[in-house]
């Protein structure tokens, strides 16, 4: 069954249309991230999810029941907001009570189920700490087991980890993701971390403009991009001009490059073109082979190390493995290839 169904989804604010006709399936139990740039609209249609807006056009339900004109604390979704907003004169266990207490719990119940979700997040034995007591990682624990107190049937989260640093954000990347899969709830996380979005998500929703680019697996996003845009917002990739010239080839700064079956090709002969290779499918050869390019960068990146290229004025990076390339140094002229059936032909 799905769970979640948006149609036609529309919010405008006067002449500025945040929203624009999103129209969704989204599997029950499956985990969603919404990732586009600032502005995009991805918070807005989280809100319209949680009942916090009122839509200009369409329709939101859940598991077949019209949800549109439910008010958000009739719709049975858990919320955590991006400051988390947790009360600071309640203990740990109050805050992830509340909302069983504002629905007429008893206390003991209520304190009960409190106990099991922080055990649940890892926060076992610290309902009676006080907020300013906690880490920031341990307040976000507890604003996701406060969202989860009434076993919603959505779990609605904008950007929940962007206030972390580096290293406890992978950690609760992977943590949220596992509690996630142990409850099996459906979730709709806002981000804007296109690394977040790939750890966790069964569902990456690429947004831009207000509108949906592309929705699927992660790997599929990253590999097969619907258009530019998502080829230039996810991860990083190689976006050079060119000229599809036929249903096998195309032509790249005056050179016939051959295509290979497995590459994919999104845009007619004759159309503005751009081909899209990432970092880690662009290959550095002898200068004179292939294109020709000047190594103007290097990074060692630990795992990997990254060569950025100037090639007729525009930049192309490549990645390789530690060491892999350990003859090439600034300065130095390369020549440039792509791996065959890791090429997308798109749309300029």
């Amino acid at each position: 069954m799905t769970e979640l169904s948006l149609r036609g989804l529309t919010k405008r604010f006067g002449n500025h249309t945040a929203v624009d006709d999103v129209t969704l399936d989204v599997p029950d139990g499956s985990f969603i991230c919404l990732l586009g740039p600032s502005g995009c609209g991805k918070t807005t249609l989280l809100r319209l999810l949680a009942g916090l807006e009122e839509p200009t056009a369409g329709e939101v339900s859940v598991a077949g029941q019209d949800q549109t004109n439910v008010p958000p604390e009739k719709r049975e979704f858990g919320m955590v907001f991006q400051s988390l907003a947790l009360f600071p004169h309640l203990s740990v266990a109050d805050n992830v009570a509340y909302p069983l207490s504002i629905r007429g719990r008893p206390r003991a119940e209520s304190r009960k189920r409190a106990d099991e979700l922080l055990a649940q997040v890892q926060l076992a034995g610290m309902g009676d700490r006080r907020i300013h007591q906690l880490s920031g990682g341990q307040r976000q624990r507890v604003a996701i087991a406060r969202g989860l107190a009434i076993e919603p049937k959505v779990f609605l989260l904008d950007e929940p980890l962007s206030a972390l640093d580096a290293n406890l954000r992978e950690q609760m990347q992977v943590e949220l993701r596992q509690l996630q899969q142990r409850l099996g709830v459906t979730t709709v996380v806002v981000t804007h971390d296109q690394k977040e979005a790939l750890t966790m998500a069964d569902i990456v929703i690429v947004m831009d403009k207000g509108r949906v680019q592309q929705v699927g697996a992660p790997m599929e996003v990253y590999r097969d991009p619907a258009n530019a845009f998502v080829a230039g917002f996810i991860g990083t990739s190689n976006l050079l001009p060119c000229e599809l010239t036929d249903a096998s080839s195309l032509t790249l700064s005056g050179q016939r490059l051959a295509l290979d079956p497995a590459d994919r090709v999104k845009c007619s002969p004759g159309q503005p073109a751009v081909l899209s290779v990432r970092p880690e499918d662009t290959r550095l050869g002898p200068a004179g082979e292939g294109l020709e390019a000047r190594v103007v960068f290097i990074r060692d990146l630990g795992e990997s190390t990254q060569f950025v290229l100037d090639h007729d004025g525009t930049e192309i990076t490549a990645l390789y493995a530690p060491d892999a390339r350990s003859d090439l140094k600034v300065d130095d002229r390369v020549g440039l290839g792509f791996v065959p059936g890791k090429r997308v032909v798109l749309p300029a």
